[in-house]
C-alpha cells in the first residue's frame, strides 16, 4: 500500500512532457509546411500575378526543407524529441515563419495567424517553461512585424492599411497566443496528470492482484508437497527403527529425518503466512473483518485504530469475498488517516437495509478548505500547512472503491473524516468480485 504513504504527505508529481513528441510525426508535419507555404508562394505570385519576392519566400521555405532532411539522415526515425529538442525545432519555425511574413506585408498579410500554429503544437506536448518561452518569442515577431515587414504584395495600386488595422492584429495575435498557450497547456497538462495517476492505478491494483496470486499459488504447492513429503518422513522413521544404530546408514537417515521434517515445518509456515493463508476468492467474510483486515499492517504505527458499530445498524451484518478492489482501496484510506493523526484513527461501521458505510476518522489537522473541493484528484496541494504535492493514494483508493459501486465523501469533523458508502445490493452482489486492469 505504499501509493497511500503520499496522500497527504510531500511527493513530487510525475515527470511529464520529456520525451512526447516523434520525430517522425514533426517531420512530417514540416513537410506540410513546406509544400503549402511553397504552393502559396507560387499560387499568389503566378496565378493572381501579386509581386512577389520570389526568390527570397522560396529560399526561405527552403530552409525548412533542408533542415527536414538534415533530421531524417542524421536521427532515426523512431527518435522521440524532449522539450530542449523539441523546442528548438518549433522556434526554428516559428523564426522561419516570422521571416516569410516580412518578405510578405508582415500583421496585414492573412496568414500572419499562421504564427499560432507552433505555439499550439508547443502547449500540446511540451511542459509549461518551454510552452512560455515560445509564447513570448511568438509575441516578439508579431510586435516586430507590425513595425517592420516589406510592402503586402497586392495587384494594381499598391494597398496601405491603416496602423490602427496593424495594431489589432497585433492585439488579437498576442491575446490569442496567450489564451490558446494557457488553455491548451493546461487541458493536456490535466490529460497526462489523469493518464499518469490512472496508469499508477492499473500497476497498485496489479502488484497486489499478483502477490496474492502468487500467495494462492505457494499455498497450493505447500499442499501439494505435503502428502508426500510426509510419506518420505514415515518411510525414512521405519528405516530408521530397522537400521542397527552402528550402522553407517545410521547418520544419513537420522539426516534424511532431520531434513525432511525441516521440510515440513518450512511449508506449514509458508502456508500459513498472512497474506496467503485467506486466499479464498469466493468465500463470504463480515463486512468488520474485511476492515479489521484492512487495517492490521497499521497497528504497529503507534497510532490508536479502534474499530466502532454505529448504534443505527439494522439487519444482519453484510458478508462479501475480499476482493483486492476493496482491500486496496480501504487500506489505502486507512493509511492516509494514520500518517496525518496525533494518536487515534476511529472507524465507524453501519449497515442498513439499503446503505453499507465505513466512516475514517482521524484526530489530526484535518483538510484544508482549499483542498476539500479538489480531493480524490491526483497531485493537489497537501492539508495542514505542508508543502509539495497530494500523491496517488486517495486517487488510487477512490477509482478503485468506485468500481465496486462505492462513493466517497471528504470532510473535516475535528481531523479529517471520510466516508465511504455502498448500496447494500451492490456491496453483497459485486464487493470482492475482482477485475482485470
Amino acid at each position: 500500500m505504499g501509493e497511500g504513504q503520499t496522500t497527504r504527505g510531500s511527493t513530487a508529481p510525475l515527470r511529464r512532457g520529456e520525451g512526447q513528441l516523434g520525430l517522425r510525426t514533426l517531420i512530417l508535419i514540416r513537410w506540410i509546411a513546406v509544400v503549402g507555404q511553397t504552393a502559396t508562394v507560387l499560387i499568389v505570385h503566378y496565378g493572381f500575378e501579386f509581386e512577389l519576392p520570389v526568390f527570397a519566400c522560396l529560399s526561405v521555405v527552403a530552409l525548412t526543407a533542408l533542415s527536414n532532411l538534415m533530421l531524417m539522415f542524421r536521427m532515426p526515425a523512431r527518435a522521440r524529441l524532449g522539450n530542449m529538442g523539441a523546442t528548438m525545432l518549433l522556434g526554428f519555425d516559428m523564426l522561419q515563419l516570422g521571416m516569410l511574413l516580412y518578405l510578405t506585408g508582415g500583421l496585414e498579410n492573412p496568414f500572419a495567424i499562421l504564427i499560432l500554429a507552433p505555439v499550439t503544437v508547443a502547449a500540446t506536448i511540451l511542459s509549461r517553461a518551454p510552452t512560455l518561452a515560445l509564447t513570448i518569442l511568438a509575441m516578439v515577431l508579431v510586435t516586430l512585424l507590425a513595425f517592420f515587414r516589406a510592402p503586402l504584395p497586392w495587384s494594381g495600386e499598391a494597398v496601405t492599411l491603416p496602423f490602427a488595422y496593424s495594431l489589432g492584429v497585433w492585439t488579437a495575435l498576442c491575446v490569442a497566443s496567450a489564451f490558446i498557450a494557457a488553455y491548451i497547456w493546461s487541458v493536456a497538462d490535466e490529460a497526462r496528470r489523469m493518464s499518469d495517476a490512472l496508469a499508477a492505478t492499473e500497476a497498485s491494483l496489479s502488484r497486489a492482484q499478483n502477490l496474492s496470486a502468487l500467495g494462492g499459488l505457494a499455498a497450493a504447492a505447500a499442499h501439494e508437497l505435503g502428502s508426500p513429503l510426509a510419506t518420505i518422513a514415515v518411510v525414512a522413521k521405519e528405516l530408521s527403527r530397522e537400521v542397527p544404530e552402528d550402522s553407517p546408514l545410521a547418520e544419513d537417515v537420522a539426516l534424511l529425518i532431520s531434513q525432511s521434517d525441516r521440510c515440513r515445518g518450512i511449508l506449514a509456515g509458508l502456508s500459513q503466512r498472512p497474506d496467503m493463508a485467506d486466499h479464498r476468492p469466493m468465500e463470504r467474510v463480515k463486512f468488520s473483518a474485511l476492515v479489521a483486515q484492512a487495517c492490521d499492517p497499521y497497528h504497529a504505527t503507534g497510532v490508536t485504530i479502534e474499530i466502532v458499530h454505529e448504534p443505527g445498524s439494522v439487519g444482519d451484518e453484510p458478508a462479501a469475498p475480499g476482493s483486492q478492489e476493496f482491500m486496496h482501496g480501504v487500506a489505502n484510506i486507512i493509511q492516509n488517516a494514520v500518517q496525518f493523526a496525533a494518536q487515534r484513527v476511529e472507524l465507524r461501521l453501519m449497515w442498513n437495509e439499503t446503505v453499507v458505510q465505513l466512516t475514517v476518522r482521524d484526530d489530526g489537522p484535518g483538510f484544508p478548505t482549499a483542498v476539500l473541493t479538489s480531493i480524490g484528484e491526483p497531485y493537489i496541494s497537501t492539508r495542514g500547512g505542508e508543502q509539495g504535492h497530494m500523491g496517488l493514494g486517495v486517487f488510487i483508493a477512490q477509482t478503485l472503491l468506485e468500481a465496486d459501486g462505492a462513493v466517497l465523501e471528504f470532510g473535516n469533523r475535528g481531523g479529517a473524516e471520510v466516508v465511504i458508502r455502498w448500496p447494500r445490493d451492490m456491496f453483497g452482489r459485486n464487493v470482492g468480485i475482482s477485475r482485470s486492469y
